[in-house]
């Protein structure tokens, strides 16, 4: 007896439920809801800013100079992602920046020009970087310690430097950078370099095997060494990537101020550390995002920018990065139980 043959089905029926859906369903789940709820937050301090400050927040001058001040304290916490994504820490960051920004402008460094002030800062970030690496992956210290004491080291050697004076840079090619005839299409150079800095660091965290071994040593070391991971390298590598964001950082403070001083880059290590957790990197590692890292930094920038608008005092400022900080962390934790 013949079995009934059912009719011929649909080719699209024969594919899985995902591949059915319009293309905008898919491109909506696979943006993160976090970046797309930071991107909301930003959107709201932007009207808080408009609303209270029209003629002043939304002038391209005040625009401006929000994102060269994020500039920055963006380059540093780029690198700040990398090193949390592993699972470490890095808080010698803003004493860096500022020990970088004060050799860089003695009077010795500056008889050699822009590129002598260029070398020097990125010299001298790399090499404390080297120091942080090798003692916390070949001495086997605790980051936290051996960074608190390159903290406490760095900004010593920095005031030793300046005598606690203020080296005022007299290179008049460095100092045209921060001027308007410089500015590209309305985007100031510093902009640009904070731009180029963060462009790399995704590709490098997100599409080479450098940020999968990142991502991995963070998530588990041993599984990772048992994978075939130099760990000990690694780790190396990524505080040398920390130390050069700190040395480009004190190349562009330098540009923005046109002086080198020992109080440089003051909580800069608090305020990385903060954009890079509200922007979804995890503390305890294994997870790292740029693009989440970046926005971190544009809402706190925004939030400075709008508090001195109103002529609001900085505890309370301090007091709502605090509460930005609490609530990002208690997102995080919820997210991994459910997850």
């Amino acid at each position: 007896m013949t079995q009934p043959v059912s009719p011929p089905r649909d080719s699209t029926d024969q594919l899985p439920p995902i591949a059915q859906r319009p293309a905008w369903q898919g491109v909506l789940a696979r943006i993160d809801v976090r970046t797309l709820s930071l991107l909301g937050v930003l959107a709201a301090l932007i009207l808080i800013g408009g609303t209270t400050r029209p003629d002043e927040f939304l002038d391209t001058r005040n625009l401006q100079l929000v994102l060269t001040q994020a500039s920055v304290i963006g380059v540093v916490t780029v690198g700040m992602t990398f090193v949390i994504t592993s699972g470490g820490i890095d808080l010698s960051v803003g004493a860096i920046v500022a020990l970088a920004s004060v050799w860089a402008t003695t009077v010795a460094t500056q008889e050699y020009g822009f590129a002598g002030i260029l070398f020097t800062a990125v010299l001298v970030g790399v090499g404390c970087g080297l120091v942080n690496g090798v003692l916390i992956a070949y001495g086997a210290m605790v980051p936290f310690i051996a960074t608190l004491a390159m903290l406490a080291s760095a900004r010593g050697l920095a005031l030793q430097i300046t005598d606690g004076s203020t080296q005022i840079v007299g290179v008049t090619g460095l100092l045209d950078l921060g001027e308007r005839d410089a500015y590209v299409l309305g985007v100031p150079p510093l902009v640009m370099v904070f731009a180029a800095v963060t462009v790399v660091g995704w590709l490098v965290l997100n599409r080479t095997t450098f940020g999968r071994r990142t991502v991995a040593v963070g998530g588990n070391a041993e599984a990772a060494r048992l994978a075939g991971i130099d760990v000990r390298r690694q780790r190396l590598y990524l505080y040398l990537l920390s130390g050069l964001c700190c040395g480009i950082a004190a190349f562009l403070l330098i540009i923005l101020s046109g002086s080198g001083q020992n109080t440089n880059g003051n909580l800069y290590e608090l305020d990385a550390i903060a954009a890079a957790i509200i922007g979804g990197t995890l503390l305890t590692g294994g997870r790292g995002t740029i693009t989440g890292s970046v926005l971190g930094v544009l809402i706190f920038t925004t939030i400075t920018n709008i508090f001195a608008l109103n002529n609001l005092q900085s505890d309370v400022q301090q007091i709502a990065k605090g509460a930005i900080i609490v609530a990002a962390v208690l997102v995080q934790r919820r997210t991994a139980t459910t997850s």
